[in-house]
């Protein structure tokens, strides 16, 4: 009992911090533009016009400032109460082996680097590794200032077309993988989970891990008996942090399904929402036999295929998410 009240008061910890390090980010970007804005204004009075090389600085520092605050103004928009929390990100591969799977772990990589690029950190929740290459299945946890919030936009079936590099042929195949985004939640009165709602399994962690993962049975697997959604991890060192995190997983899954079913009965009032099945695919990477990226809710595309594998996808995100406030 008292290892449990020790683990739920770090949490507690944790999760203040991260509160803090989240309202830090919202006001800070805030206080920087407004002194920026005043410091150019100043600056403007005391510029003469017929200096060039000082007007064209100028005005690189006034667009800047300007993309700046369009990025403010544009996270104001994020109005879900969810939005400024951390995401939990799930991939999982479709059918077509290890074609899928490494489409999957290139997805994977993508919003790596889409992490690192804003200034988030990724905790590894579980993952499955693909028989001859790439990944089955991954869950990690994105955190960061609205990671939810932007991470949304990206919840659906990603579609990839290329020249294998598994065929020897160079044939062209076309591959799936499915990407899930839900809030990280924490106190939500309307979830309560019981023992007897679960099932735990505990069984030996796969992959490289040294002594520990292999020598122990720490991952955890839970069911949720009533809706049968399954959660796992493995990451964590001890049995006991392993099926905390799978609890937290299981709790943010069946939060997000009560809010979808809200959403469902407002549907005849409001109107039907667009779901997300396998086979309607949100967005197609085109590598063969031109190079296009193409987002099928909002037709927003671009040619350069590299970046976008690199992690740039604000351009993306932030025009499915303006367009669902303009909607709104």
């Amino acid at each position: 009992m008292a290892r449990a009240d020790f683990w739920d008061r770090q949490q507690d910890a944790q999760a203040t911090v991260e509160r803090l390090k989240t309202l830090k980010k919202i006001v800070d970007p805030w206080h920087k533009a407004n002194h920026a804005a005043s410091d150019l204004v100043e600056l403007l009075g005391m510029m003469d016009e017929h200096q060039a090389e000082s007007l064209a600085e100028f005005q690189q520092d006034v667009a800047k400032l300007a993309r700046e605050v369009e990025l403010l103004e544009f996270q104001r928009l994020l109005s879900d109460p969810f939005d400024p929390n951390n995401a939990i990100v799930s991939i999982n591969a479709g059918a077509g082996g290890t074609e899928a799977c490494d489409w999957a772990q290139m997805l994977f990589r993508m919003y790596s680097r889409w992490t690192e690029q804003h200034d988030c950190t990724m905790q590894m929740i579980d993952m499955m590794q693909g028989e001859e290459a790439g990944i089955k299945s991954v869950t990690f946890l994105v955190q960061g200032s609205y990671a939810y919030g932007y991470l949304k936009a990206e919840s659906g079936v990603h579609r990839l077309v290329r020249i294998s590099p598994f065929d020897a042929n160079k044939r062209r195949h076309t591959s799936f993988a499915s990407v899930d985004v839900i809030a990280e939640v924490d106190d939500v009165p309307e979830i309560e989970i019981k023992d007897a709602d679960i099932r735990i399994d505990a069984y030996r962690a796969g992959g490289a891990g040294g002594q520990h993962v292999n020598k122990t049975s720490s991952a955890i697997r839970i069911t949720h008996l009533a809706t049968g959604i399954v959660t796992q991890c493995q990451n964590e060192r001890s049995q006991f942090q392993n099926k905390q995190v799978a609890l937290k997983v299981l709790k943010a899954r069946l939060f997000e399904r009560l809010r979808q079913e809200k959403e469902a009965a407002l549907s005849t009032k409001y109107g039907p929402k667009k779901k997300i099945e396998w086979g309607s695919q949100i967005r197609s990477y085109v590598f063969h036999p031109y190079t296009m990226v193409k987002d099928h809710r909002t037709d927003y595309e671009t040619s350069n295929g590299q970046a976008v594998m690199d992690g740039d996808l604000d351009a993306f995100i932030e025009t499915y998410l303006k367009q669902n406030v303009t909607k709104s």
